[in-house]
């Protein structure tokens, strides 16, 4: 999306939570950090002049993504969210479905298995209620600090990956289960891929719930939205 703005020649701000130590560079501006909730970012939309917001957070960024409709909504900025299509099973998939992380967490009771908690680090602490489990974890970052599962190995890892890298990694940790989330996209669906074809079962926690917005799926689409005639003047 960024480069698809500098290539454009429009001026863009690139926002990150600040959550990764090290983001990827962007061509267009880049800030890093919080806003201070709905009314900070109605601040910075004012005082920086923004002209349109492109919600290209995370699926599961649910509070970015209400505090940009709300902002959005109180300011008048037009606003449209670059969502990728959610995954859907195929042929040979094992999914159970479940709504949220206290959800999963509760799915996992029983006798203890090698899990390949693939959610990255925001959400292990809830697991902790489970510590039978021997749990695979594939971060960005590594570990600053002791991790709240008493049986827990970290690989340290930027996607995308691929099928048969993911396929030979569940084969050698002995994975039984994967837990993810369903992010959509391509950058992370190896995971699935892989389960599918080890025959494996998957936890697929389902996407928040977010307030109506417009959605487009591709950078294309949201490149039309913004050279709409109704926008240009915004």
């Amino acid at each position: 999306m960024a480069e698809a703005i500098a290539r454009a020649g429009l001026a863009g701000v690139y926002s990150y939570a600040g959550r990764t130590e090290v983001p990827i560079g962007q061509p267009i501006h880049m800030r890093v950090g919080g806003f201070g909730g709905i009314a900070g970012l109605c601040t910075y939309l004012t005082d920086q002049a923004i002209t349109h917001v492109i919600d290209a957070t995370h699926p599961f960024a649910a509070q970015m993504s209400t505090h940009a409709v709300a902002a959005c909504t109180a300011t008048g900025t037009p606003l449209i969210a670059l969502e990728r299509a959610p995954w859907t099973p195929a042929e040979g998939d094992r999914w159970t479905h479940v709504p949220d992380i206290p959800a999963a967490v509760t799915a996992l009771e029983g006798p203890p298995q090698r899990v390949f908690l693939a959610i990255g680090r925001q959400h292990l602490e809830p697991f902790a209620a489970q510590p039978q489990h021997h749990y695979l974890l594939r971060l960005v970052d590594a570990p600053t600090g002791p991790l709240p599962l008493p049986q827990a190995r970290v690989i340290v890892a930027r996607g995308p990956f691929d099928v048969a890298g993911d396929t030979a990694l569940m084969q050698a940790e002995g994975t039984q289960i994967l837990i993810a989330k369903n992010a959509g996209g391509k950058g992370a669906v190896a995971k699935i891929a892989a389960a599918r074809a080890l025959g494996l079962p998957v936890l697929m926690i389902d996407r928040p719930q977010i307030p109506p917005r417009r959605v487009a799926r591709t950078v294309a689409g949201v490149m039309d939205w913004l050279r709409h005639p109704a926008l240009l003047g915004a």
